[in-house]
């Protein structure tokens, strides 16, 4: 059984599913350097228009597997599992298509990390998620402060990372930090409707989308408004967006002789 599955179908929507179901799909070395490859994987599909992330067998991931981590406590160590998956979900946030974590039982620790990482989220109403490093006696090192800052806050941010909070699902939920809920057992079914409401729409203009959003996330607000004066044009004058006014105003006019004709 592989650790990381990547499947990309030819309806653009792709999973990547978490597959150590025996210890809650927690992630060894193997599956570390598994997740960066399938990653790269997506990198590497240019018909992938979105991206679920997901667990097998009712779980997310319950972050690293300390019975294999344990036995490797180096400061080195530590350096090398900081780097690949922080590489990994640093790429993850890179793709170009938007990325949804759909969310079932547990993302702890990394695991929330790789949620966090995700453009969007949907969670079952039974899920959790919890940064809770601390209760290690470590921090986050994979991105997911940060991620978590930008999305809720630093006084809320540091408050939960500081007191190993665990939320609930309603809790992600009020604190935006989840998209939507979904009974127990809906969380692939919901992140699959998600996703499908997005490919629905011209790839280009939605990857553009997605540059502006971050754009504005990591650079001076005039710069982030320049860079997303920059993509229209070519939008513009593209071929979908051309059809698409077509078919606008050819209903309008439509509309319009009916109106006269009555």
């Amino acid at each position: 059984m592989h650790p990381i599955e990547v499947h990309i179908p030819d309806n653009g929507i792709g999973t990547l599913t978490l597959n150590r179901p025996s210890v809650r799909n927690a992630l060894n070395w193997e599956a570390m350097y598994a997740f960066a490859e399938a990653v790269e994987v997506a990198h590497n599909s240019p018909d992938l228009q979105a991206l679920i992330v997901t667990g097998s067998e009712g779980a997310f991931c319950a972050g690293g597997d300390l019975y294999e981590l344990d036995r490797y406590p180096s400061r080195l160590d530590g350096v090398r599992l900081t780097t690949i998956m922080g590489d990994a979900l640093d790429r993850l946030e890179e793709l170009p298509c938007p990325t949804v974590a759909a969310i079932e039982g547990p993302a702890m620790g990394g695991g929330a990390e790789i949620a966090l990482a995700c453009d969007l989220r949907v969670m079952a109403e039974s899920a959790i998620l919890g940064l809770m490093h601390v209760r290690l006696a470590i921090c986050p090192a994979w991105g997911g402060g940060q991620r978590l800052m930008r999305l809720v806050g630093y006084a809320r941010a540091l408050a939960w990372l500081a007191a190993g909070r665990v939320l609930s699902a309603a809790e992600t939920l009020a604190c935006h930090l989840t998209n939507h809920l979904t009974p127990d057992g809906q969380a692939l079914k919901g992140a699959l409707e998600l996703a499908t409401s997005i490919t629905r729409n011209d790839s280009s203009a939605v990857q553009a989308i997605k540059r502006i959003l971050r754009a504005g996330l990591t650079l001076p607000s005039a710069e982030a408004a320049a860079a997303e004066r920059s993509e229209l044009p070519d939008l513009w004058a593209a071929t979908a967006h051309l059809k698409a006014s077509e078919r606008f105003v050819s209903r309008k006019k439509q509309r319009v002789a009916v109106g006269v004709r009555r």
